[in-house]
């Protein structure tokens, strides 16, 4: 659990600069360059990924059981999470779904966090994805009071949220039906 806690830490402690103290980051680009921050940022991100995945596969080793969901739950988080995929393309294809939402990828994190919440009951995923909800939300809090730094992606166009929901929907079904089981090692369905 150790290695797991640490890179929630890490990788989510790195993407919260903004929110506890957005200024230090503006400070230190100013200083450094950006070329240095995006360098720092990505390897504090990276380790903190590693480790979150490392840890959260030594805690499937020996399982805390905390609850059983019905299956009938798990029908319902694999709902919740068709949309995931076409709100994290959406935040880099602006179109109506990104101007409705605000904040396309933080819901999608939201959305992809309850739903693994209600489907699974052990005590590494209540502290995993109970840590991205709690991030998510407060990010979505601070935005209210700062503005975020711009995300760069496709230029506007008429047909970016079609390419949206087709591919975030190809996406979720590569996802639903293989890539969750070749990355994860656990299959949704089936």
């Amino acid at each position: 659990m150790a290695l797991l806690l640490l890179g929630l830490i890490l990788f989510l402690g790195i993407h919260s600069i903004s929110i506890i103290n957005d200024q230090w980051r503006t400070q230190f680009i100013t200083r450094f360059g950006e070329i240095a921050w995006k360098a720092g940022y990505g390897v504090i991100a990276l380790l903190g990924f590693y480790l979150i995945v490392v840890g959260y596969g030594q805690v499937q080793l020996a399982p805390v059981i905390l609850y059983e969901p019905p299956t009938w739950l798990r029908h319902v988080s694999l709902l919740l999470l068709l949309p995931v995929f076409p709100l994290l393309l959406a935040a880099y294809l602006p179109g109506r779904i990104q101007g409705a939402t605000k904040h396309p990828m933080l819901l999608a994190v939201k959305i992809w966090a309850t739903a693994h919440l209600l489907a699974n009951g052990m005590l590494a995923d209540l502290v995993l994805f109970g840590a991205f909800l709690a991030w998510a939300v407060a990010d979505r809090i601070s935005l209210k009071r700062r503005v975020g730094p711009p995300v760069h992606g496709a230029p506007p166009s008429p047909i970016n949220d079609a390419i949206a929901i087709v591919g975030g929907i190809g996406l979720y079904l590569l996802f639903m039906f293989w890539l969750h089981r070749v990355l994860i090692g656990i299959s949704p369905i089936g």
